[in-house]
């Protein structure tokens, strides 16, 4: 895993937690006493953040530690996703199919 994957992931889990606990970003921005600006910045994995901010999240979203790194069901969607492109760009899979099977469950 790169540096830039893992920034990525982390920021995935943060949005995560923060939306799960009925948060918005200029809430936890707050909370955790960083502008909203930059708190947008770490959800898209563009930066990360200090060993501070870190505990700072954890009494915020009411976790414990390990919590913020759980990525599992991130690399499984990500993987997914990547499978899902692939296929539909070397034409392996009924895009047609797909449509219809996407509408079917979405609606």
């Amino acid at each position: 895993m790169t540096d830039s994957d893992f920034k990525k992931l982390f920021g995935k889990r943060i949005k995560e937690l923060r939306i799960k606990n009925g948060l918005t970003q200029e809430q936890l921005a707050e909370m955790i006493e960083v502008g909203e600006r930059n708190l947008s910045k770490i959800e898209c994995g563009n930066v990360f953040v200090k060993a501070k901010t870190i505990t700072k999240l954890i009494d915020a979203l009411k976790i414990e530690p390990q919590e913020l790194f759980e990525f599992s069901q991130h690399k499984e969607s990500e993987y997914l996703k990547t499978f899902l492109i692939n296929e539909i760009k070397n034409d392996s899979v009924d895009i047609k199919m797909l449509y219809k099977i996407y509408r079917a469950i979405k609606y």
